[in-house]
């Protein structure tokens, strides 16, 4: 089980902004590329994006289902793969001071990535999370310091981003 965790020097509203706004989402995950509502309105429960992921010359389409939302504290994700299965992406949000603690855990669940998931699989998956928490951090802090010329703006609570839900309150 893949679990990694991250300080993002930025409250725990900033973070969960970011999170709740469908349309970062490929900004924050690594792979994906054009993301794009499929039902549902982004954090709800049973809300699904699409999206793409460049594999050489293949772009293989995914979606990713919000399986649990808890309103500024935790998101956990069902994310389709086509082949290789699904996994659980669980997402936990802790205040640490004025800061946000940022857990990342993830296992796969149905298909391949199940039955090839061993010590080398996890590697690669923690190699994935570093890479994905960077970039969330860096959105979020950005978004802390209002920093709009990194394209790190994000919907403020309760503010929808077109197309994705992309509400705090939702």
């Amino acid at each position: 089980m893949a679990a990694r965790h991250r300080l993002v020097k930025a409250g725990p509203a900033v973070v969960w902004a970011v999170l709740a706004d469908g349309a970062t989402y490929a900004r924050w995950v690594v792979g994906p590329s054009a993301v794009e509502p499929v039902r549902g309105q982004w954090p709800q429960t049973g809300a699904a994006i699409r999206y793409e992921i460049p594999v050489g010359p293949l772009r293989l389409s995914n979606e990713t289902v919000v399986r649990r939302c808890d309103e500024g504290e935790a998101l956990e994700l069902e994310a389709h793969a086509g082949p290789l299965g699904t996994a659980r992406i669980a997402i936990e949000l802790r205040p640490w001071g004025e800061h946000c603690l940022v857990l990342v855990d993830e296992h796969p669940l149905q298909g391949a990535g199940g039955l090839l998931h061993n010590a080398g699989f996890e590697v690669l998956i923690q190699l994935r999370h570093r890479a994905m928490l960077k970039r969330l951090a860096q959105l979020c802090e950005a978004a802390a310091r209002g920093d709009r010329g990194r394209r790190a703006t994000v919907s403020a609570p309760g503010a929808a981003a077109a197309g994705t839900g992309g509400t705090a309150d939702a």
